[in-house]
């Protein structure tokens, strides 16, 4: 990891029970405190099953807020970074790209410079993917090879499903009605579909 990335992150990694989880946040307990921590899709996927957990942490610290994200992976994190430090990628964009690809794959079209593939993300037009593209292509190459496999998880209710995906793609930033439109065809295709898949194909027609 770059140096000076370090010296940005002052809480390296919370560990804990995990007291509440959604596709976008999980809430880890520890010496009587939750922590709130904004994750992405994969990691959540990676978290299904779980009951305790070490994420490594990056604190985004505004003057209006004090917001915290946790990755399950140093990879992850070191992808977060990399992404944020691209001229006009925030924290929000970069959790929405990581929600859209697994480390490897991002790092597979960062490094073969497909810009349609990061163009398809939420919030990146053209002109910022071929910047994404130009700005990391040599700094992916140094990462080391980090695998995140994604893996089909366990399914509740039909309408918990739904709710839950609807409720992801609206924390994400799409509106409600849209969500939920995307969301119903998508089960309509295979009613028994987990949350995170169902939210990464969403994120991949919105």
């Amino acid at each position: 990891m770059n140096n000076n990335n370090l010296c940005f992150i002052m809480i390296e990694y919370i560990k804990g029970e995990i007291s509440d989880l959604t596709p976008t946040y999980c809430v880890l307990e520890t010496n009587g405190i939750g922590y709130m921590l904004n994750i992405s899709l994969v990691t959540y996927q990676e978290l299904q099953g779980q009951s305790a957990v070490r994420l490594y942490v990056y604190e985004n610290i505004r003057e209006d807020a004090h917001v915290l994200y946790g990755f399950l992976t140093k990879a992850e994190r070191e992808l977060f970074l990399l992404l944020i430090s691209v001229s006009g990628v925030g924290a929000a964009t970069a959790r929405m790209i990581l929600s859209s690809f697994t480390v490897a794959e991002l790092q597979e079209v960062i490094a073969t410079g497909n810009v349609n593939a990061i163009k398809s993300v939420k919030g990146i037009g053209l002109k910022s993917a071929q910047r994404i593209i130009v700005d990391l292509k040599d700094k992916i190459g140094t990462m080391h090879n980090a695998q995140c496999t994604m893996h089909n998880v366990g399914v509740g209710s039909n309408n918990e499903n739904m709710e839950e995906a609807v409720a992801a793609l609206v924390a994400l930033g799409f509106q409600k009605a849209a969500s939920v439109k995307v969301v119903e065809k998508l089960m309509k295709e295979d009613a028994t579909m987990a949350v995170g898949k169902i939210v990464k194909r969403a994120l991949s027609m919105m």
